[in-house]
């Protein structure tokens, strides 16, 4: 309990800057910086992207994870990769590979698009694997009782894709609110590019903040609907049910129509951006590449990626351990409270650590170890989330007849609780490793001075519209990513079948 809430205070550092910010700016200044058109028109902006964005990925991901895992759709297998795939391109590269080719993408439409593109493998990934896992014997037994096709999946599949379902989509909207390359790309003013611009601009820290404080109630808007949505229903079981392999349906005639679909899908998540940067690499770059200036910027941000993986998935499992194991009131607020900082936009993040090590730590001040942290703090939702989704698979039976052998809970926790949530652990290590090797705001604040990593070389060159100068960085990025997202899917594939 004392390790989750230590690792909970430290995702509520930004919360606490924004909160002690606002209340030294005065409730006169803060009512009259909200109470403002421009306000208006972001909290309406934001709102819309979030609705249809979610919306969209929500039911492109759980069709796309139904027709892969339950129909006899030709080569499953390569589908659940291409369809993961996605998560490798960063959105603001999948951005820059529209936008490079057509500025018609810009506005809220290509926004709904593009993050739909973007970020709808969250909630595919999640959803196929529960797919994979469910048993066939509790669909069977409600087909033996008469329930027909739709009626099954409707009172007996979605009941239990619900947690994947609303997990994944819930990532997607923490997402969407603090995502800032990609809507600056596409010229779609929401909260979090407001909030770079005011702090860019003319460096006013009290606007900004305001903002900012806006982001956090929305944060736990989205936390409190999707905890009531999900409710308490508990999905463990011992074993992996039935041996057998689900009947998957026929598509018959809707076979053509169903590869067409899931080719066009492909097409527009994955392959316009890597055509784009494949046209920007033969015909815009440099005649020389900067080898050494690619290098640098690669390992840099392997390492600070790696970093962050792995400290972030050891925060996340004391908090999800808590939520699954002991569910009460504390252990769900804890949990709660390491989502707030995942909407709040990087720069707000990073500027409450140099708040912090400056007046508290200076010597961390201009470290790597502080961009690590900043990671951490961004990312320990995914960390939770996919600890917390293994741990719900674990059943606590196992624990309770390891206990009346003797064991201690440290070795039980070691030798049954681990074995069985590894594969979801190294899915939240694969998924924190793909955002901290793309991310941009809080690198470009937190950065040791001199320091590069790819994501802000290519920011600077893509900034300034020198896409050929971008497109190695990009490209570099997309490469990266690409073993993370492999792993994702083939941990994911092999949870499922724990």
């Amino acid at each position: 309990m004392a390790l989750a809430g230590l690792v909970v205070l430290l995702a509520l550092v930004p919360l606490a800057f924004v909160a002690a910010s606002t209340v030294s700016t005065g409730w006169d200044e803060a009512r009259r910086l909200l109470l403002r058109p421009r306000v208006g028109e972001l909290l309406a902006n934001t709102v819309r992207l979030v609705l249809g964005a979610v919306t969209a990925s929500a039911v492109i991901g759980t069709a796309a994870a139904w027709l892969v895992e339950r129909t006899d759709l030709p080569a499953r297998r390569v589908w659940t990769a291409l369809l993961g795939a996605p998560l490798a391109v960063p959105a603001f590269v999948n951005s820059y590979g529209w936008v490079s080719l057509t500025p018609r993408v810009e506005g809220y439409g290509g926004a709904v698009l593009i993050c739909t593109l973007s970020y709808f493998p969250l909630v595919f990934l999640p959803v196929a694997a529960t797919l994979r896992g469910l048993d066939p014997a509790l669909e069977e037994t409600a087909a033996s009782l008469g329930l027909g096709r739709w009626r099954v999946l409707r009172r007996v599949v979605l009941p239990q894709l619900r947690p994947a379902l609303l997990g994944g989509s819930l990532l997607v909207s923490l997402h969407l609110l603090a995502e800032f390359g990609a809507l600056q790309m596409l010229r779609f003013p929401t909260f979090t590019t407001a909030i770079y611009d005011q702090y860019r601009s003319s460096f006013n820290g009290p606007a900004a903040t305001a903002l900012a404080a806006v982001l956090v109630l929305l944060c736990l808007l989205l936390l409190v609907g999707e905890q009531r949505a999900r409710g308490d229903r508990r999905l463990a079981r011992v074993g992996s049910g039935a041996t057998r392999a689900t009947v998957r349906h026929r598509l018959h005639r809707w076979t053509t129509p169903a590869l067409a679909a899931a080719t066009a899908l492909g097409v527009l998540s994955l392959g316009v951006p890597v055509a784009s940067l494949g046209f920007w690499l033969l015909t815009g770059s440099p005649t020389s590449f900067p080898v050494a200036a690619l290098a640098s910027a690669t390992a840099m941000t392997l390492g600070l990626a790696a970093g962050a993986a792995a400290v972030t998935v050891l925060a996340a499992l004391p908090v999800a351990y808590l939520a699954v194991r002991y569910p009460r009131l504390a252990t769900v607020l804890l949990e709660r409270g390491t989502y707030t900082a995942n909407a709040l936009p990087g720069i707000v993040v990073a500027l409450a650590l140099v708040t912090v090590a400056i007046r508290w730590v200076q010597p961390a001040y201009q470290s790597a170890g502080l961009l690590v942290m900043a990671y951490v703090i961004m990312f320990l939702p995914r960390g939770v989330v996919s600890a917390r989704a293994a741990l719900a698979q674990a059943p606590p039976l196992l624990d309770d007849v390891s206990a009346s052998l003797g064991t201690s809970s440290l070795q039980t926790f070691r030798r049954v609780t681990l074995p069985l949530i590894a594969p979801g652990l190294a899915s939240g290590a694969a998924l924190v490793f793909i955002a901290a090797s793309t991310e941009l705001t809080a690198t470009l604040l937190l950065s040791p001075i001199g320091t590069r990593t790819l994501a802000t070389a290519f920011w600077s060159s893509s900034s300034s519209v020198a896409y050929g100068e971008a497109a190695p960085y990009a490209a570099l990025m997309i490469l990266v990513s690409i073993p993370a997202t492999y792993l994702l899917t083939r941990q994911a594939r092999r949870f499922a079948r724990a």
